[in-house]
């Protein structure tokens, strides 16, 4: 009874519109700094970026986009995927609702495919895409190569990014997530833009995919060094 109630749109739309309230309760109660500065400046002839971020550090990157940047992410279509639109379009964004996969399989079920082409067309319209670079479930923080194609086959360059609060829930979950907590200091922080071309074979793609890799975890360590704590 629990998890059909759970599920139901009305309960759904609550928890998300709960959840946007308290991420911009975060947002307001943190004193928060940004990473390279001028790094919007920067960006603005690059436009539009595929943003990439680790899963389980996502809850504030909403906050991320500035005025007047159409930014569309992409987000899972579970229930928890529905919680987080909800909140991600209460906060601005725009959706595209699929993700990825292990296996083929779960790419098909998970609407992969569709999720690549409207990642294609909105970029192609003008709309920086976000989304996370490790697919669901495992192994976290290890980048797959879907958003390496989609840089490949846009031609965008990706960026990676990362926010961190001064306090914050760990949990124990699969992507070890992090809740942000209010009433502290924070960070915004950018990485360099990786650019992958359109002839890459596959041994560039995998030189791509471990460049995001590594350039996410150097960018969510330098996040969390500004707030003044370690990553993990």
């Amino acid at each position: 009874m629990l998890k059909t109630y759970g599920r139901h749109p009305l309960v759904l739309k609550s928890i998300g519109t709960a959840l946007a309230g308290y991420l911009k309760l975060v947002r307001r109660t943190n004193r928060f700094v940004i990473d390279p500065p001028g790094i919007y400046d920067e960006l603005l002839p690059k436009l539009p970026v595929i943003v990439a971020m680790w899963h389980g550090q996502h809850f504030m990157a909403p906050f991320v986009r500035p005025d007047g940047w159409s930014v569309k992410v992409m987000i899972s279509r579970s229930a928890d995927g529905e919680v987080n639109a909800i909140a991600a379009e209460k906060l601005g964004l725009g959706l595209i609702r699929a993700s990825g996969g292990q296996k083929a399989h779960q790419f098909r079920k998970r609407g992969g495919m569709r999720g690549f082409i409207e990642a294609m067309r909105a970029l192609k319209e003008g709309s920086c895409v976000a989304l996370t670079a490790d697919v669901p479930k495992g192994p976290a923080r290890v980048s797959g190569l879907g958003i390496v194609q989609l840089a490949r086959h846009s031609g965008c360059p990706i960026v990676p990014i990362a926010v961190a609060t001064s306090r914050s829930i760990e949990l124990n979950s699969w992507d070890k997530a992090s809740i942000n907590l209010p009433f502290g200091k924070g960070s915004i922080t950018f990485g360099a833009p990786i650019h992958v071309a359109a002839d890459a074979d596959d041994e560039a793609l995998e030189l791509a995919r471990q460049q995001v890799e590594a350039g996410l975890n150097a960018t969510t360590r330098r996040a969390y060094e500004l707030v003044g704590r370690s990553d993990g």
